[in-house]
């Protein structure tokens, strides 16, 4: 798993009083393998490898990972969030409402609209959290 920001991420947990657990360690790898994912995905995937974990473990390992800024969620569909590794790009999501598609968009294409925000209404776009629902090209 990647380095963020210069601190390794076991390091990041064992500085705020954490404990580096095999849990935990499941989880993050979860989330980095499968890239965009609900809780009960991360769970499924973890339960391939451990049966001891549960769904609120899931839970609060995702919560405190994003308290850590090492995780991030969006509302990609009308269900749980999802969650992604901040060890990928910066990024931003389209949804196709018909195929569900989700397509990862690099954030200076937004950089118009990001900076016309702050100057208009000193508004700063948190642009990991932002999702876009539309068509894609093969439902326009």
């Amino acid at each position: 798993m990647s380095d963020q920001g210069g601190v390794d991420w076991r390091e990041r947990l064992r500085e705020q009083g954490y404990r580096l657990t095999p849990q935990r360690e499941l989880i993050l790898q979860a989330v980095e393998e499968l890239g965009h994912a609900t809780p009960d995905e991360v769970l499924a995937e973890v339960r391939r490898h451990s049966a001891a974990v549960n769904a609120s473990t899931v839970y609060r390992t995702l919560e405190v990972l994003e308290e850590l800024g090492l995780v991030r969620h969006a509302h990609l569909h009308d269900r749980a969030p999802t969650y992604h590794s901040t060890s990928d790009h910066e990024h931003f999501h389209l949804v196709c409402r018909n195929c569900h598609r989700v397509i990862s968009v690099e954030p200076g294409v937004l950089a118009p609209v990001m900076e016309r925000l702050e100057a208009d209404h000193g508004f700063v776009v948190d642009v990991g959290h932002l999702t876009v629902f539309g068509t894609c090209g093969e439902h326009s």
